[in-house]
């Protein structure tokens, strides 16, 4: 389908987890690009927003809204990324996984995509992950998370389709984000900086393609995974190490975005 265009020069653009990493760099591009920008983030941001919390995100969308008077691009970017071995994992962090990684999703698009469909035009982004695609040891939960992000995504992108809004399902690989830290990068796993994904997210308004990788090539994966036997792909996972969020975490320095975890995990217990 042939989305209606949107113009970046005067889009109202919302953006969620916005306050650093992907989210901040996504924001600061589109606003190079002459795009307004409202940015919401639990730990600040314009506006601070709880993406678990329908209320918080309500109250965040109806800001913007009487602002701007509308809302032509939606990112839904905020994330978390607990890591380690899955039976030790804490009920309440994997429930905080799921209420952002998922439910934040979820609020976003039921709150924005009813004035995108009234208007007959715009495009939701959004950001999940090539552990959408791929399982990790050591990130179970997030993995699972991931996949229905993925999922949730397509389908509502098909639900919709003849309504002239359109949605986008970003897949970075390991990015240099917070998210990250403590977690030995390289080694033959892609590595991205958290610009190549603003970049791709901003291009997408202009492309409206269903899913996007970075790096590109890791589109062909889907198709590489089902083609490739199992013992070579099993080799190939021990080449690159595939057990380092299990084995090589640095704790010490990931303490601090652990700690916010677990505070977001503790007002679910």
């Amino acid at each position: 389908m042939r989305y209606p265009r949107i113009s970046l020069d005067d889009a109202v653009v919302v953006v969620t987890g916005g306050a650093r990493g992907i989210g901040r760099s996504t924001a600061d591009l589109f606003a190079e690009a002459g795009a307004t920008v409202c940015v919401g983030d639990i730990d600040g941001g314009d506006s601070p927003v709880d993406v678990t919390s329908r209320d918080s995100f309500t109250d965040f969308i109806a800001s913007a809204l009487d602002r701007h008077g509308r809302i032509d691009v939606l990112v839904n970017n905020a994330g978390v990324m607990p890591l380690g071995d899955f039976l030790s994992e804490d009920d309440a962090v994997s429930r905080t996984t799921f209420d952002v990684n998922v439910w934040g999703l979820i609020y976003g698009m039921r709150l924005v995509l009813p004035h995108m469909i009234e208007r007959g035009r715009g495009h939701i982004v959004n950001v999940a992950s090539m552990a959408g695609k791929l399982v990790i040891p050591g990130m179970a939960v997030y993995n699972a998370s991931k996949f229905a992000a993925v999922g949730l995504s397509a389908a509502v992108r098909e639900e919709y389709r003849d309504s002239g809004v359109s949605v986008t399902t970003v897949l970075p690989s390991a990015v240099r984000t917070r998210l990250a830290s403590g977690v030995p990068l390289g080694h033959g796993l892609p590595t991205v900086a958290p610009e190549a994904v603003a970049h791709v997210i901003v291009g997408s308004v202009a492309s409206r393609r269903a899913e996007l990788t970075v790096p590109r090539y890791l589109a062909g994966w889907d198709l590489l995974n089902a083609a490739t036997p199992r013992a070579l792909m099993s080799l190939a996972r021990r080449v690159i190490h595939d057990r380092r969020a299990l084995t090589s975490v640095e704790h010490d320095a990931r303490g601090d975005y652990e700690a916010a975890i677990e505070e977001q995990a503790r007002r679910r217990r």
